[in-house]
């Protein structure tokens, strides 16, 4: 019997080579396309399913109801996808080293084959829809049929037949990485999604169904969060200030006069001052600061007691100073406030109880002139289900702004990516989260962002973090859910 069937997505309804290639490997069985046109000719043994780029439900499951009698379903992504024979048995070896794996994914070869595409290891944190699994996914048929007979069928109607497929299928076994090549995808066809994709109005309607099936995933591994989040309401009583806007920076003379001038220049009722904590600049920072410092008597200028803090180790010398006010709000060093009412916006929030306010952003060029997407407000984020849905995507917006005492109790971790997501996380899963849909504040992209152009091996870093940032979260959640 031979081990594998095929399913391969082909939105550009280019896949003749690899099917072809496909076709005369002894160790495959079937072999399906998804694409949306099925008028094309792949050869007798290639079936044709009509499909959208991002397959849905019915499509997968008509896949996986054409395939053979083999034990292995394996999933391309990548229609350009070249796969060689010997790469065939190697996915199947490994297979049976792992029998108890629901699914496994491998590292790639990117461009050419002496330049190795890492990938990250799976863990209940990678949730996310986004999570990159290279062009590969090979799935046990029985762990299929065990995840389907167990957690229902697959929605027909969505576009996230695989993001579902694969969530039921972790609930069943486990997903394990194969860290060796196999496979190699063109130059110009790799790498991960969008950064900002998610957010991208045109998306709307897949991220709604892609909540959903989110949501009763965690419902299903019992870290749903159900019960309303509360209001929260300050105990100390005296403070220097109403609100502080933190900067936390480090070498940036090209910015900080701007962003600090953005911060003076917003207009409130009520007191507020600007804590700017200074990393330790090389560039000239430090005596700009200064001079604005010795101008205003809103600006407090703060060197932290230890050198190599991160971004979060920032945020909390600021937030424990005895200049910080009973609010804080945020203002990244290379930003700007959209306009003055900024501050009294995000502010009136936390006092009419929210623990936490996010408002949205423009994203401008170093000229502040917009560039795409424009204006990102994270409305996937609702008030039913939003500390929810938190955990299926990568950020909750800014600017962010927080009850002082919260941040007291649940400090930054002392890292520059990932630091704001992490207490979103945790603020959210007991406070209310207001929100704000139209833009305060102007995020700057240009070459100096800390996430700007960074190489593949730092960005798996970075997920990984953030996965297991997820992770972490997750279990309190389900341990909350048992008291």
């Amino acid at each position: 019997m031979k081990p594998l069937n095929a399913i391969v997505l082909s939105p550009d309804n280019r896949a003749e080579a690899l099917c072809a290639r496909l076709a005369h490997s002894p160790l495959i069985d079937t072999i399906i396309v998804i694409q949306p046109d099925t008028g094309s000719n792949y050869g007798p043994r290639v079936q044709l399913i009509e499909g959208e780029h991002s397959p849905g439900g019915r499509e997968i499951t008509s896949a996986l109801e054409l395939t053979g009698t083999g034990e292995l379903v394996l999933i391309i992504t990548e229609p350009g996808l070249e796969l060689e024979e010997s790469e065939l048995q190697m996915l199947a070896t490994r297979a049976a080293e792992h029998p108890d794996a629901a699914m496994l994914y491998s590292d790639f070869f990117a461009g050419t084959r002496q330049n190795i595409y890492p990938l990250i290891p799976y863990q209940d944190g990678s949730m996310r829809d986004d999570f990159f699994f290279g062009p590969l996914q090979l799935f046990r048929r029985e762990k299929i049929v065990q995840a389907l007979r167990s957690h229902g069928s697959l929605k027909p109607d969505t576009g996230a037949g695989l993001y579902e497929l694969r969530l039921k299928a972790s609930c069943v076994a486990p997903i394990r990485h194969v860290a060796e090549p196999i496979g190699c995808v063109p130059a110009s066809r790799h790498g991960q999604p969008g950064h900002f994709a998610y957010v991208d109005p045109k998306n709307h309607k897949r991220q709604q169904e892609m909540e959903i099936i989110a949501t009763e995933h965690l419902e299903r591994i019992g870290a749903l969060c159900r019960v309303p989040p509360r209001n929260f309401k300050t105990h100390e009583k005296e403070w220097l200030v109403e609100a502080s806007i933190v900067i936390p920076v480090r070498d940036r003379c090209r910015t900080i006069a701007e962003a600090i001038q953005s911060a003076l220049d917003q207009q409130t009722t009520f007191s507020f001052n600007v804590l700017i904590v200074d990393n330790y600049s090389t560039d000239g920072t430090t005596d700009i600061i200064r001079h604005f410092a010795g101008q205003d008597k809103r600006v407090v200028h703060i060197i932290p007691p230890a050198t190599g803090l991160g971004i979060g180790g920032c945020w909390n010398t600021a937030v424990n100073s005895k200049q910080c006010g009973r609010f804080v709000c945020q203002l990244d060093s290379d930003d700007l406030y959209a306009g003055n009412n900024t501050l009294a916006r995000m502010t009136e929030l936390l006092q009419q109880g929210c623990g936490m306010a996010v408002g949205s952003y423009r994203l401008v060029n170093f000229a502040l002139e917009d560039i795409p997407p424009g204006i990102v407000d994270h409305r996937e984020w609702t008030s039913r289900n939003g500390r929810n849905n938190l955990l299926r995507v990568q950020g909750i917006g800014a600017p962010r702004a927080f009850a002082t005492e919260l941040l007291r109790a649940h400090p930054f971790p002392d890292v520059s990516y990932g630091e704001d997501y992490a207490v979103a996380l945790r603020i959210s899963r007991d406070y209310r989260v207001g929100r704000i849909y139209e833009p305060l504040y102007l995020c700057r992209r240009w070459e100096d962002n800390t996430d700007a152009q960074i190489p593949v091996e730092q960005a798996n870093r970075f997920a990984f973090y953030k996965d297991s940032l997820r992770t972490q979260e997750i279990k309190q959640r389900c341990k909350y859910n048992l008291t």
